[in-house]
């Protein structure tokens, strides 16, 4: 079924298809230990939840009836039923845990740890550690492909891509990308993967088959330092056309050509623009801004925000549930 596989595909930014606009928007404020929750169709928060410790990487699970984030402070995942908001259970995550992503068949869940230069890989199930896999140093962006075969870590410091296989949780490959890669992203056809380099302001662009560096994805904007502009977290549309770039303290969205690499146009967002997530028809686009406090909401087709949201102090991550 088309909406389950769309679901599980998209990783820390999940999203999960019902009727047309039905949506609920979650967002993780990492200074306030909250989560706000947004209606899609009015645009305005409904509801403050409470959460653990520097909230930043957040999902759905269990065909979203779980709302899972990490605590990164807390140095656990929090389970939250996504329509009553009560707590559930803790996993085990291994310490600091700042993005995660499900295998495509919605167990495990794969945990990347800032602070101990691993992967965890967790049975959300049982609530039981299946593996830890070392990776490079301060390892935060997580990728798995649409087949569930491989998934993607990038170390921010050891400026790396680690391919692992899934079935044996064993590192495939070391692909070295520009400064500070913090965000994994494949192509619906799961022959590429775009891993975004914060510091080296580039996007690299990896054949996932030979593991080589196939192209690279460059930013410049009139009127913004280079240094400003730093790439962070991506989204694929579903018909592997178009490409959306969070350029953090650009304060702006890249729309990028997938086939040719290039950029299309920039979308003015809030201030630190950090992740993204598509309502499942693809007609919104939300951005979580940091240092604004809030969220852009961007009209996929006329590619221009319509509105600003305003949540939790520092929004990082993003999910969209259809309730």
């Amino acid at each position: 079924m088309m909406w389950l596989k769309s679901f599980l595909l998209m990783g820390a930014s999940v999203v999960f298809a019902t009727n047309a606009g039905a949506y609920t928007v979650f967002v993780s404020n990492e200074k306030d230990n909250t989560v706000s929750i947004i209606d899609s169709k009015t645009l305005a928060v409904t509801k403050t939840i409470k959460v653990g410790q520097r909230p930043r990487g957040i999902t759905l699970a269990k065909d979203g009836q779980w709302l899972l984030i990490c605590a990164s402070d807390d140095n656990t995942v929090q389970v939250f039923d996504a329509k009553t908001l009560d707590f559930i259970k803790n996993l085990p995550s291994g310490p600091d845990p700042e993005l995660f992503i499900l295998h495509p068949k919605g167990n495990p869940l794969y945990i990347a740890n800032e602070d101990d230069n691993i992967v965890t890989v967790v049975d959300i199930e049982k609530g039981s550690v299946l593996a830890e896999i070392p990776v490079g140093v301060e390892p935060e962006g997580m990728g798995v492909s649409p087949d569930g075969t491989i998934l993607v870590n990038t170390s921010e410091t050891t400026n790396m891509a680690h391919f692992i296989d899934t079935e044996s949780n064993k590192t495939l490959d070391h692909v070295l990308v520009d400064a500070r890669p913090r965000y994994a992203e494949f192509t619906p056809d799961g022959s590429q993967v775009w891993v975004s380099s914060e510091i080296g302001g580039t996007v690299s662009v990896i054949d996932v088959k030979t593991r080589k560096p196939v192209g690279k994805v460059s930013f410049q904007i009139n009127g913004v330092n280079a240094d400003a502009i730093q790439p962070v977290g991506i989204r694929i549309t579903k018909d592997g056309k178009k490409a959306f770039v969070a350029l953090g303290p650009a304060n702006r969205v890249a729309v990028v050509d997938v086939a040719t690499m290039k950029v299309e146009r920039y979308l003015l967002v809030g201030q630190r623009v950090w992740q993204l997530a598509f309502t499942p028809d693809e007609k919104l686009l939300f951005t979580t801004n940091g240092t604004s406090n809030d969220v852009s909401v961007i009209d996929v087709e006329k590619l221009r925000v319509t509105k600003s949201v305003k949540v939790g102090r520092y929004p990082w991550g993003v999910v969209i549930a259809p309730f």
